[in-house]
């Protein structure tokens, strides 16, 4: 399992990946680009509701969006055996990426009357951007804060066999990612198929971050059959449980999920800052008792 790790998830899988993915991103963009000029002209014909990625160019970046996010689902189960704040910033990104899709596929069919009232489309365009900002700003903190864990007492031998453990589980999670993956665009093309062929951040999203949070309570309490340190298990609960709220803010629609998004990252970053300044008191704690 562990040899499986290191060819699947180790850095030369992971520089295959990303090549494969930019080259993909590149493909299927020109291919949508494509799919939409020929809509356009009338050579190409298509259900009513699959009409909604072939209105506009701008639909066109719904594809390399899409792709890029599916990269980052593999860098975010790279993440897991790395520590567990790695991995919490990578789903930030994950949902940074999402609402950055959904604004530009809102902003490819928002439409002006003409007169200076706000309708409720462009209001919701500019809460999903403020919802963005405060993701974005929640993923930078975590990437400041990358290589910044927990102080966890674990013996050199205990250590080894969490990260084994995890390195496992991340495995797994791979395997499961795949299935869905392959799930969830199976059903879109029998859909697309059936004129039925409307995206929504719903798409594959839902399922593995329900996944993602099973996965994580299995860590944690891995974790904590090592330590039984209450700093490390309320940190981590508090890490899952911004998870938690931003798989219900997927699942969620309009101004709902973009309040749910916004507070999975205020709660994400009062964890972190918390845990890092009681890291902070502990360490001072201490030399003030060895003086």
């Amino acid at each position: 399992m562990l040899g499986l790790h290191d060819r699947l998830l180790g850095k030369p899988a992971e520089h295959q990946v990303r090549k494969f993915g930019l080259v993909a991103a590149i493909v299927g963009f020109v291919i949508h680009l494509l799919l939409w000029f020929t809509y356009q002209i009338g050579i190409l014909e298509v259900g009513s509701a699959s009409t909604d990625l072939l209105d506009s160019p701008l639909d066109a970046l719904y594809t390399p969006f899409s792709i890029l996010l599916a990269y980052e689902v593999y860098q975010l189960i790279r993440a897991i055996p790395e520590s567990f704040s790695t991995a919490v910033g990578k789903q930030f990104e994950i949902v940074t990426l999402l609402v950055v899709r959904d604004i530009f596929k809102r902003l490819s069919e928002l439409e002006f009357s003409g007169d200076w009232t706000i309708d409720s489309e462009l209001k919701l365009i500019i809460i999903e951007c403020f919802t963005f900002i405060t993701l974005f700003t929640t993923s930078l903190i975590y990437r400041a804060n990358s290589n910044t864990d927990a102080k966890v007492d674990f013996k050199d031998s205990d250590l080894l066999n969490f990260v084994q453990n995890k390195q496992k589980i991340a495995v797994v999670l791979l395997a499961t990612y795949l299935v869905v993956a392959m799930f969830s665009f199976s059903n879109w093309i029998i859909s697309v198929g059936e004129g039925d062929g409307s995206v929504t951040r719903e798409i594959f999203f839902l399922d593995f971050f329900t996944i993602l949070i099973l996965a994580d309570i299995l860590i944690l309490l891995i974790s904590y059959g090592y330590s039984t340190d209450f700093t490390n298990l309320a940190r981590n609960t508090g890490f899952i449980l911004s998870t938690v709220v931003l798989r219900v803010a997927i699942g969620a629609t309009g101004v709902s999920s973009m309040i749910l998004f916004v507070l999975g990252g205020l709660l994400g970053i009062a964890v972190l800052i918390i845990s890092l300044k009681a890291d902070e008191f502990q360490v001072e704690e201490f030399d003030f008792t060895a003086e």
